[in-house]
C-alpha cells in the first residue's frame, strides 16, 4: 500500500446535529503511541451513529466524523504496537481490549477499563487531540473509530485482525450490532438444542440474536415486536412465531407464557424499552428460564419487577457487546461466516457509494431495510 502521510484525505463530516453529511477535505494526521492508521474500505451505518447524529438525549459534540461498524486495511502504525502490521485486515469496534486490566484478564469480562465506549469523548487517549483537522481546526472522532472516513486512526486496542480471505463488504456488519446480538444468545443466553427463546424487537439486533438461535438448534424461536412487517423478513433468520403485543389485552409475557405451557427458556430483549425489559424477565419459565438484556435503555430508566420473579429460579442476565473480546473474539466470528455456520448476506439489504451516505440515514429513519453498505472507493 503507498504511504499517504501527510496527504490531504476527503471525508464525511457532521457539521450540525440532523443535517446531512457533506463532502469535506480533511487531514488525517499519522497515527500516536499504540496507534494505528485504517484505510477503510468498507462502513455500515448503525443506529448508534443515527442517534448521535440526531443529538437527541445526549450532549452534542460537533464538528464530528461519525461511523463505528466497518472493515479496513492497516496503511501504517504507530510506536508500540506489536499485534498489528501494514497490510492487515481489520474490523475497527467501539470498544477495545487492552489486555492488561482486570476486565481484559478475566475470561468472564469483556468491559476493558481502558477502552470501554465513551459516546462524550472525540479525542485520542495518547494526547488529548484528535487526528482529524480542516485548516487547522479540530474534528472530533466518533466512538473512537469514525469510520466515515477513507481513512481513520483507531487504537490498536480497538481493532480486530481477521482472515485476509474473508469479505470485506460483508463482513464490516460483524463489528458491531450483529455481534451484539449473536453473542447475547451465543454467549450469555446459551439456549439448548430444541429449547424456547423469545426475542424481543426484531431488528438488526434482535434478528441476530435470532441466529444465534437458529444456530445453538432452538426448535421455537418466538419473535416479539410491534410492526407486523418484520415478521416475514424473520423467518429468514429461524423466527417461526410471532407475537404482536398491540393484538392482545393482557402482558405480552402472560400471552408467552400460556403459548410455552409455562414460559420460555430463554428470552433476549433488543429494543432497550423498559417495558419490553420486563416482559421478557417475566416470560422466562420458572426454575431455568433466562433473560438476556441486550438493548441499552435511557440512562434515568428503572427496572421493576417482583422478588418472588427471582426466588422462583429466573435468572437476569446483561451484556455488553455480545461479551466478545474484540481482539480475541471478533476473528472466530469472521471464521463462523467463512465456515458458512453464521450468515451474514441477508443482514444486508441496501448498497451505496460513499458519495451517496447520506441514503444510508434515508433508509434507517424510514426504517427501510437491515444494513446498508457503504462503499468508500464507488
Amino acid at each position: 500500500m503507498s504511504s499517504t502521510a501527510g496527504l490531504v484525505i476527503p471525508c464525511k463530516v457532521a457539521w450540525e446535529a440532523g443535517k446531512p453529511l457533506v463532502i469535506e477535505k480533511v487531514e488525517v494526521a499519522p497515527p500516536q503511541a499504540m496507534e494505528v492508521r485504517v484505510k477503510i474500505k468498507y462502513t455500515s451505518l448503525c443506529r448508534t451513529d443515527l442517534y448521535f447524529w440526531e443529538a437527541k438525549g445526549q450532549t452534542p459534540l460537533f464538528p464530528r466524523i461519525f461511523g463505528h461498524e466497518a472493515s479496513g486495511i492497516v496503511e501504517s502504525v504507530g510506536e508500540g504496537v506489536e499485534n498489528l502490521q501494514v497490510g492487515d485486515h481489520v474490523l475497527p469496534v467501539f470498544t477495545g481490549e487492552c489486555g492488561d486490566c482486570a476486565h481484559c484478564k478475566s475470561e468472564e469480562s469483556n468491559m476493558c477499563d481502558l477502552l470501554r465506549i465513551n459516546t462524550d469523548r472525540g479525542v485520542m487517549l495518547s494526547d488529548g487531540k484528535p487526528r482529524f483537522s480542516i485548516k487547522g481546526t479540530p474534528i472530533n472522532h466518533f466512538l473512537g473509530t469514525s469510520t466515515f472516513s477513507e481513512y481513520t486512526v483507531v487504537h490498536s486496542g480497538c481493532l480486530a485482525k481477521i482472515n485476509r480471505l474473508a469479505p470485506l463488504d460483508k463482513v464490516c456488519i460483524l463489528s458491531c450490532g450483529i455481534s451484539t446480538g449473536l453473542g447475547a444468545t451465543l454467549n450469555v443466553a446459551k439456549p439448548k438444542k430444541g429449547s424456547s427463546v423469545a426475542v424481543f424487537g426484531l431488528g438488526a439486533v434482535g434478528l441476530a440474536a435470532a441466529e444465534g438461535a437458529r444456530i445453538s438448534g432452538a426448535s421455537r424461536i418466538i419473535g416479539i415486536d410491534r410492526n407486523p412487517k418484520r415478521f416475514e423478513e424473520a423467518k429468514k433468520f429461524g423466527v417461526n412465531e410471532f407475537v404482536n403485543p398491540k393484538d392482545h389485552d393482557k402482558p405480552v409475557q402472560e400471552v408467552i407464557a400460556e403459548m410455552t405451557n409455562g414460559g420460555v427458556d430463554r428470552s433476549l430483549e433488543c429494543t432497550g424499552n423498559i417495558d419490553a425489559m420486563i416482559s421478557a424477565f417475566e416470560c422466562v419459565h420458572d426454575g431455568w428460564g433466562v433473560a438476556v438484556l441486550v438493548g441499552v435503555p435511557n440512562k434515568d430508566a428503572v427496572f421493576m419487577t417482583k422478588p418472588i420473579n427471582v426466588l422462583n429460579e429466573r435468572t437476569l442476565k446483561g451484556t455488553f457487546f455480545g461479551n466478545y473480546k474484540p481482539r480475541t473474539d471478533l476473528p472466530s466470528v469472521v471464521d463462523m461466516y467463512m465456515n458458512k455456520e453464521l450468515e451474514v448476506e441477508k443482514f444486508i439489504t441496501h448498497r451505496v457509494p460513499f458519495s451517496e451516505i447520506n441514503k444510508a440515514f434515508d433508509y434507517m429513519v424510514k426504517g427501510e431495510g437491515l444494513r446498508c453498505i457503504i462503499s468508500m472507493e464507488e
